[in-house]
């Protein structure tokens, strides 16, 4: 839009650390400004008075500043053109390619009215077995990994990503690190699947308020497939930490009273509104959520994951396995509330035996190192369930493991005739007599 067409502003009436206060006619909620030609929102009105977020803060800006009204909140041009194509917060490309053209289309809006809402059904394989036998992902499903910062969550993602049978994938990539942002990217281009991922990127070197954008870029990106095209959506989100951490610093620079853990008292609020755009559609196009939560110092109980595990339907926990040096999904600490909807549905009949059996024998593992560490004898049992255990680690819950569900539900069926007998296994008759392998 061309400045002479934009409302223009050159006197302040106050300025904050965070926001700065003018009075304008026609303001907008959510409508974005400049503000001496740096990026701002407005976040509140009364009356005639106009209150702006300066998303970079507000340290040099005088009162006789110039205050630019674009007239629109932040919106996104949706086409099948974003196919492909990576974006900054504000949707605009960073990969050197062409302005998108295509409908504008406002982000942050609601999420779908239940009564247009289906209920999820169709399962989403990623390769990942520490996923597909234990966790299986449900279309319209909103789940999160667990993992400390010195995890290889963005691998992961970038594995989901790769091996995920859906139409789209839409990365929404907050406070990347550079070499993370170039990972990903070579990564897609790599394996050739760029022709179905759109992404957009807030690196550590831009300000971290521009994060809050990204969620909603994504997600309005993935409305425009799953709702317009009726196609399987899968979206990822990393790190969901670092936008929380993001509306932190927006909340304290505002002067609003902090929280649990110095969070925003909206947390709850703000994280439901992008984990409830997850949908399955009654016309086949869905919406599916899979974000990366970091931890601090593994505390389960701050406020991020703990508002996070009110909002989602489970979570994936990365953990490193300290007998086999690999990075597993822990099998005790994750849980998909939506996999029974396809297990045994659109999965092998023995499906749900095999997964409820290959846990509890890997529990029983865990008991029985306990007996070991403390000084107590093992029984043979004991020492076959420690052997199974590693392999078990290595062969199915490693997240570098990359089969389809049938071949891990053969696996496991061979480590059960390689360290137990029928009768330990507690599967009904039917199956071992079909798949126990001699």
């Amino acid at each position: 839009m061309s400045k002479a067409f934009k409302k223009i502003y050159t006197k302040l009436e106050s300025i904050t650390k965070a926001t700065v206060s003018l009075k304008a006619s026609g303001a907008t909620n959510d409508e974005l400004a400049t503000v001496d030609n740096r990026l701002a929102q407005v976040v509140k009105i009364k009356d005639d008075l106009v209150t702006l977020q300066v998303f970079v803060g507000t340290e040099g800006i005088p009162t006789n500043a110039e205050v630019v009204f674009f007239g629109e909140p932040p919106a996104l041009n949706v086409s099948d053109d974003l196919a492909g194509r990576f974006f900054n917060a504000y949707g605009e490309p960073i990969d050197n390619g062409p302005k998108v053209e295509g409908e504008r289309r406002y982000i942050g809006g609601p999420s779908v009215n239940p009564y247009k809402r289906e209920q999820p059904s169709q399962l989403i394989p990623t390769g990942i077995a520490g996923i597909d036998l234990n966790n299986t992902l449900v279309s319209g499903q909103k789940i999160p990994f667990f993992a400390d910062p010195d995890q290889p969550y963005n691998q992961v993602m970038a594995q989901v990503a790769l091996r995920a049978d859906v139409d789209k994938i839409i990365l929404g990539g907050m406070g990347l690190t550079n070499d993370d942002y170039l990972y990903f990217k070579s990564v897609f281009e790599s394996a050739g699947a760029l022709n179905k991922i759109i992404s957009f990127v807030n690196t550590t070197e831009q300000p971290p308020v521009e994060r809050l954008l990204i969620p909603d870029m994504a997600l309005t990106a993935a409305e425009y497939f799953a709702a317009d095209k009726n196609e399987k959506v899968l979206v990822l989100l990393t790190d969901m930490t670092l936008y929380a951490d993001a509306l932190c610093i927006v909340s304290n620079r505002m002067d609003q009273i902090p929280s649990k853990d110095s969070m925003p008292g909206s947390l709850y609020s703000d994280l439901a509104k992008i984990y409830e755009k997850a949908v399955q559609f009654p016309a086949g196009g869905s919406i599916t959520i899979i974000a990366v939560t970091t931890l601090n110092d593994g505390d389960i109980t701050h406020a991020i994951p703990d508002n996070t595990g009110y909002i989602t339907e489970g979570q994936l926990f990365l953990r490193n396995d300290t007998d086999t040096g690999k990075v597993i999904i822990d099998p005790f600490r994750s849980l998909s509330r939506l996999k029974q909807l396809v297990i045994g549905k659109q999965t092998r009949e023995d499906h749900n035996q095999v997964m409820n059996t290959g846990v509890r024998l890997y529990s029983d593992a865990a008991n029985a190192k306990t007996k070991l560490e403390n000084g107590f004898d093992l029984s043979d049992y004991d020492k076959r369930c420690l052997d199974y255990a590693k392999e078990y680690s290595t062969r199915l819950l490693a997240i570098d493991v990359n089969i389809s569900l049938t071949e891990m539900l053969d696996t496991a069926w061979e480590l059960f005739s390689k360290y137990f007998n029928k009768a330990e296994l507690g599967i009904k008759d039917e199956f071992t007599s079909k798949y126990w392998k001699n």
